[in-house]
């Protein structure tokens, strides 16, 4: 979805209902875990316009990454200070994917 756009003005709307996501997230130390949720809730208020600006989120676009058929690109976002998370945007939806355990992990590298 291209950004500048009207619905750039929305508000996020969270998708958590991907397994993977799910494991990760309940597998995080519980510390981690409330770190995830405080970003969750602060996505949750923003609008798409202000996700693509906000500094502490670094909302960028995966290249070295190929996107699932179906999905235009994929994204890197601050989930906490040392975790980074993937997700796609849909509409209005911020649909999460995975909580990646190091931040070169999130790219696809190793």
């Amino acid at each position: 979805m291209k950004t500048g756009t009207r619905d750039d003005q929305n508000k996020v709307r969270l998708d958590l209902n991907n397994p993977v996501f799910q494991e990760n997230l309940f597998a995080l130390q519980k510390m981690e875990r409330h770190a995830v949720l405080d970003t969750l809730n602060k996505l949750r208020q923003l609008t798409w316009q202000q996700v693509y600006r906000d500094n502490g989120i670094k909302w960028e676009k995966i290249v070295s990454i190929r996107p699932p058929e179906g999905i235009n690109a994929l994204y890197s976002l601050r989930i906490t200070q040392s975790r980074r998370a993937t997700a796609y945007r849909d509409g209005d939806f911020l649909r999460l994917l995975t909580i990646a355990p190091d931040h070169d992990s999130t790219y696809g590298k190793k």
